[in-house]
C-alpha cells in the first residue's frame, strides 16, 4: 500500500490513523515524509476518480512535556490548505490528548456519567427494583468500561460509580463504599481496569489477539538477560521503563499483572470462562 511505504496505518471500519516515530531534531522530515504521502494519496483517488478532503485531516504531536515544548511546528500544509496541530482529537470515542494522559477523556467521561445520574435521580422511585440497576449498567457501568485499559496506571473515575451505586442503594454519602460494592456485585474501577487488562494478557498468550499485543509478551526464560532468583518459570518479563509512558504501555503494564496474580490463574491453560470468574472473586 501507499501508505506502508514510508509511514505506519491503523484502519477500523472508515477511520484511518497515519503514524510515525521521530526524535525532535527530525521532525521537520517527519512533516515531509507524511505530506508527502497524503499527496500520493491524493493522486491514486483522483486516477480513481475520487477526491480526498484534506480539511478532515487532524495532525497530533504526541510526547512528553519537554519533547512537545522543543516542537515549533504549529502548521502543516496539506495540498491547498493548512492543517492546525491540534493539542487533542477523537479516536474511536476515546479522547487522545498530545502528552497522552487522558485527562481530557477523563473529564468528558465523568461530566457525561455525571449528567445521566443526575437525569435518573427524579425517576427512580417510580421505577421497580430492577429496572434502575438496568438503567446504570447501560448509562453509566457501559462507559466506565469501554477502553478503560487505557485508564491503566492512571487517576481513576471512581467517584463516578461511587455516585451510582449510592444512587441505586440510596446510601448515604457517610457511609463506607465498599459493601455497597459487593451488595451490587461490581468491581471497583481500577480492578476492571485490571480485569480487562489480564483479560488481554490471556488473549495474547492463548493466540486470540493480534500479533502487536501478542510479541509484546514474552517469558523470562526466553530472555537472553539474567534471571531473577523471585521468578519462576511461567514469570513473563517486563521490560525496563523510563517514564511514565512506558509503565502504562501492554509490553510492562500486561506481564506485571500477570505476574501478580496467584499461580492458578496465571496458568496459560485455564480456560477464559473460569479465569474471569476467579479474577472477580478473588478481587471482591
Amino acid at each position: 500500500m501507499i501508505i506502508q511505504r514510508s509511514l505506519c496505518l491503523n484502519q477500523y471500519a472508515d477511520d484511518s490513523q497515519i503514524y510515525i516515530s521521530t526524535t525532535v531534531d527530525e521532525a521537520t522530515l517527519a512533516v515531509q515524509r507524511f505530506t508527502a504521502c497524503v499527496t500520493a494519496i491524493s493522486d491514486w483517488m483522483s486516477a480513481s476518480r475520487l477526491k480526498l478532503n484534506p480539511t478532515k485531516t487532524e495532525v497530533l504531536w504526541l510526547g512528553s512535556s519537554y519533547q512537545l515544548s522543543q516542537i515549533s511546528i504549529t502548521d502543516i500544509p496539506l495540498q491547498s490548505t493548512t492543517i492546525r496541530v491540534a493539542e487533542s482529537a477523537r479516536d474511536l470515542g476515546v479522547v487522545i490528548d498530545s502528552k497522552l494522559s487522558l485527562s481530557a477523556h477523563v473529564a468528558g467521561l465523568c461530566r457525561s456519567d455525571f449528567y445521566h445520574l443526575r437525569q435518573l435521580r427524579p425517576v427512580l422511585r417510580s421505577l421497580t427494583h430492577e429496572v434502575p440497576r438496568t438503567l446504570v449498567q447501560a448509562f453509566i457501568s457501559s462507559r466506565l468500561d469501554y477502553c478503560n485499559s487505557l485508564l491503566y496506571g492512571l487517576p481513576q473515575v471512581q467517584s463516578v460509580q461511587n455516585a451510582a451505586a449510592r444512587l441505586l442503594t440510596g446510601t448515604r454519602r457517610g457511609d463506607h463504599i465498599s459493601p455497597v460494592f459487593r451488595q451490587l456485585h461490581w468491581l471497583p474501577v481500577q480492578r476492571r481496569v485490571d480485569f480487562k487488562l489480564a483479560c488481554f494478557v490471556y488473549s495474547s498468550l492463548s493466540g486470540q489477539t493480534l500479533p502487536y499485543l501478542a510479541d509484546d509478551i514474552h517469558l523470562v526464560s526466553e530472555n537472553a538477560r539474567r534471571r531473577l532468583r523471585s521468578s519462576t518459570d511461567r514469570s513473563y518479563a517486563v521490560p525496563r521503563t523510563h517514564n511514565t509512558f512506558g509503565d502504562r504501555s501492554f509490553a510492562a503494564a500486561g506481564p506485571c499483572l500477570w505476574n501478580s496474580l496467584p499461580v492458578n490463574l496465571s496458568d496459560e491453560d485455564i480456560s477464559y470462562n473460569i479465569l474471569r470468574h476467579e479474577l472477580k472473586t478473588c478481587w471482591f
